[in-house]
């Protein structure tokens, strides 16, 4: 009998465009009942997709922003 492999699921790996980022997060929101713990960490798997530098470009944030919004999530 085979082994079974078990690897963790990391759904920032599968958040590739647009489309599929606006709907993870419909859904999450749809999900969370009103858990804003829940909401963040949607957003936080969200920010991992795209890479912190790039959400901090598209948000016109500062320097020091993404360290501030990585220590608010956690």
């Amino acid at each position: 009998m085979a082994k079974t492999v078990n690897t963790r699921y990391d759904v920032a790996e599968h958040l590739r465009i647009p489309e599929e980022t606006a709907a993870y997060l419909e859904a999450c929101l749809e999900e969370a009942n009103g858990d804003a713990a829940f909401i963040a960490e949607a957003l936080g798997d969200i920010a991992r997709a795209k890479g912190m530098s790039q959400v901090v470009r598209d948000a016109g944030l500062s320097r020091e922003s993404p360290y501030q919004v990585q220590s608010a999530l956690r």
